[in-house]
């Protein structure tokens, strides 16, 4: 019996430190995993239309991969025109800080800028070596991020277009009776996840369409880009996307006016408000419903566990454990108490005793 306890103990810390070993790898496979369920429901709509599930993963796959690079392609402009134009401008920035600053005796203009900027120490070998470890910095990391997208890549058109293969391959270890309640399990896990995605993915295409309109009728530049980084960020971000989503265009805007940047924030706080209350209602109604609070805690948590990738997976994960209780959880009806009254609630009344 002792031999049995520490050969447990033994086996549980190897694995244990296998785990933490291979964390960076288990992440990408969690990644890959989560991917191909929330593309599993289009590849199986074209599987039942005679596609092989091969072509159907691989059509999918390239549609989601030539709309993040047409994202990534309209961003860089974006980013690169403003920086230039920021640049340009900024001498007029300076001048018209200094005069509002000057109200408060406060002493500011282009002049005292260069000065600063003149006083500060800069070696033409220190500037040389730190751009050298900032290019070797930046390189090795890009290096890396493309290996783990290639990582994800693989894995999730795998695990996609094998995906009946292996079920089958891992039902077969169970007994019947446990596999029907597997396929349950998987079944809800399919019908979330999917339904959070592509319902997040129409959101966000009708967000960009009337951010784009509107941006262009403000007379903002870039507006396509903008639009897009609104849609995919306030959509696909948990919790604080809707506000990282209107910064960027806010802060745009105030580069050209502050007129047309409180424009874009009327704008933003509005459509807000018509999205939560009127179109994400309907979209989302068959798809996913979570208590903003449990949203919001899915959300940290994810976070905390497994960083960016966590919070990204936090919802659907909730909304499948969610549906998962509902399912299997017996209820029974609550007995009446003043403590379970909200507030304009009617009080119950007391049934008449018995004469």
């Amino acid at each position: 019996m002792l031999r049995r306890i520490v050969a447990v103990i033994i086996l549980l810390f190897f694995v244990w430190n296998l785990v933490k070993a291979l964390r960076g790898f288990l992440v990408l496979l969690l990644i890959a995993a989560f991917l191909s369920i929330a593309l599993e429901p289009g590849v199986t709509y074209l599987a039942r239309k005679g596609w092989r599930r091969g072509a159907a993963t691989g059509v999918i796959f390239a549609a989601f991969g030539m709309g993040a690079l047409a994202f990534v392609g309209l961003m860089i402009p974006l980013i690169i025109g403003e920086v230039v134009s920021l640049v340009r401008n900024l001498p007029g920035y300076a001048d018209s800080a200094g005069e509002f600053l000057a109200r408060f005796d406060i002493e500011f203009s282009q002049e005292r800028v260069d000065e600063a900027v003149a006083s500060i120490d800069l070696s033409l070998e220190g500037l040389a070596g730190d751009a050298v470890g900032t290019l070797f910095g930046v390189g090795s990391r890009l290096v890396n991020t493309f290996f783990q997208l290639l990582t994800i890549g693989l894995f999730t058109f795998y695990f996609t277009a094998e995906a009946p293969r292996l079920r089958r391959l891992w039902l077969s270890m169970l007994p019947p009776d446990r596999q029907r309640e597997a396929l349950r399990v998987i079944d809800i896990a399919i019908d979330k996840t999917g339904g959070y995605f592509y319902s997040r993915a129409l959101l966000a295409i009708v967000s960009s369409v009337i951010t784009w309109i509107v941006l262009t009728i403000i007379g903002i530049p870039f507006p396509i880009p903008l639009a897009l980084w609104v849609g995919v960020t306030s959509q696909f971000i948990p919790v604080f996307g809707t506000y990282l989503g209107g910064v960027l265009p806010i802060l745009i805007a105030l580069l050209e006016s502050p007129w047309a940047a409180l424009w874009v924030f009327v704008f933003i706080v509005f459509y807000q408000q018509v999205e939560n209350y009127l179109i994400s209602p309907q979209i989302t109604q068959r798809t996913m419903s979570l208590h903003p609070a449990l949203a919001f805690g899915s959300a940290i948590v994810g976070a905390t566990l497994l960083g960016a990738a966590g919070a990204l997976m936090a919802l659907p994960v909730a909304a499948t454990l969610q549906a998962f209780v509902s399912t299997y959880l017996e209820r029974h009806d609550v007995v009446d108490s003043h403590l379970l009254e909200s507030e304009g609630d009617e009080a119950p009344h007391p049934e008449p005793a018995p004469s």
